[in-house]
C-alpha cells in the first residue's frame, strides 16, 4: 500500500497543474554514506511492476522491490520528497553533514 501524505500531494499537484498526470515509480537509489533509499521519478510501468492509485496518482514499483520494502508512506519536508519504507532498507551507518540535521527547514 502507498501512502501520500496531503503535503506531498499537494507538491505533485502543483508539479502536474499544467502537465498531464504521468505514473510515477518509486525505485531503489544509491544513498551515499547512508545507504540506498527509495526515490520517484516519472516512469510507465512494465511486466515485473505493481501499480497502485494514491491520491488520485499512479505509482509503479518493481514488484520484488515491494515485496523487500512493503508499504511506503510519501512525505514532503525541506529537503524534497521523503519516502519511509515499512520495513527499514540496509543502511550504511550514516556520516556526518549527510542530511542529519534539519536546518535546512529553518
Amino acid at each position: 500500500m502507498i501512502t501520500l501524505q496531503e503535503s506531498a500531494g499537494k507538491e505533485l499537484d502543483a508539479y502536474f497543474t499544467d502537465k498531464e498526470k504521468s505514473p510515477i515509480r518509486i525505485y531503489l537509489a544509491p544513498g551515499g554514506c547512508s545507504g540506498p533509499r527509495l526515490a520517484l521519478a516519472l516512469d510507465e510501468p512494465g511486466e515485473a511492476d505493481t501499480t497502485e492509485d494514491a491520491g488520485g496518482y499512479t505509482f509503479i514499483m518493481n514488484t520484488g522491490l515491494f515485496e523487500q520494502v512493503g508499504n511506503v508512506t510519501i512525505d514532503l519536508t525541506c529537503s524534497g520528497f521523503t519516502l519511509t519504507p515499512e520495513i527499514p532498507l540496509p543502511g550504511g551507518g550514516g556520516c556526518s553533514g549527510c542530511g542529519s540535521s534539519s536546518s535546512c527547514c529553518s
